[in-house]
């Protein structure tokens, strides 16, 4: 796996990593629109968000961007793996940019301190996994983390540590891979894709979010 030094220290940054080396096959992203199903509950939503979003064109973007508030993006065509979930939230009226402001702002002494930050910052607190991390698990529910794919249901975030050092986040759909895994929409340098990785990388972290 072939990391440069420069780009690996701005990801992280972000608690976000680009990588050259993607999951084999990136074209299983294109046909996921075909496999949307009708809507039963808010997970099934949010994994029909996801797939929704998928894009392969998306650049992957780690630079600093000022962006409006509430409801704020960086420009469509960029983003991270953060920027997944938090584009497939705000489809189902959830702005994730205003609810982890809000309770970094209330219990900012609760959030990591990684980067040196003082107060809140509008712009990319909620842009960083473990700033989502504390927040899905104080705001939603924390699940175990097994390796058995089948504990990973429609409409969970998992968490990983790449490298040891380096966090990444995704949502877990209800369409299956070859293998019977539940396949990830996330970005984590080849756009926003669905990818059988869910067992790539170290999990560090399964939520659930929602209503």
């Amino acid at each position: 796996m072939k990391i440069f030094l420069p780009l690996l220290l701005i990801c992280f940054s972000f608690g976000c990593w680009k990588s050259e080396t993607i999951a084999e096959n990136i074209s299983e992203s294109k046909p996921a629109t075909q496999h949307i199903e009708t809507p039963t509950d808010f997970y099934q939503k949010l994994s029909n968000a996801a797939i929704s979003i998928i894009d392969p064109e998306v650049v992957y973007t780690p630079a600093y961007v000022g962006i409006q508030y509430p409801n704020g993006d960086v420009p469509a065509k960029t983003g991270v793996c953060t920027d997944v979930v938090i584009r497939a939230y705000r489809k189902l009226g959830i702005d994730l940019q205003k609810e982890v402001h809000e309770d970094m702002k209330a219990n900012f002494s609760l959030y990591p301190k990684t980067w040196g930050l003082k107060s809140t910052d509008k712009n990319i607190d909620h842009r960083r996994v473990p700033n989502l991390e504390v927040f899905f698990a104080r705001k939603g529910k924390n699940l175990p983390i097994t390796q058995n794919p089948n504990d990973y249901k429609t409409g969970d975030l998992v968490t990983w540590m790449i490298g040891d050092k380096l966090p990444h986040i995704g949502i877990v759909t209800h369409i299956k891979s070859s293998n019977g895994n539940p396949m990830i929409v996330h970005n984590v340098g080849s756009g926003q894709v669905l990818e059988d990785c869910l067992l790539s990388w170290k999990i560090v972290g399964h939520y659930m979010y929602g209503e």
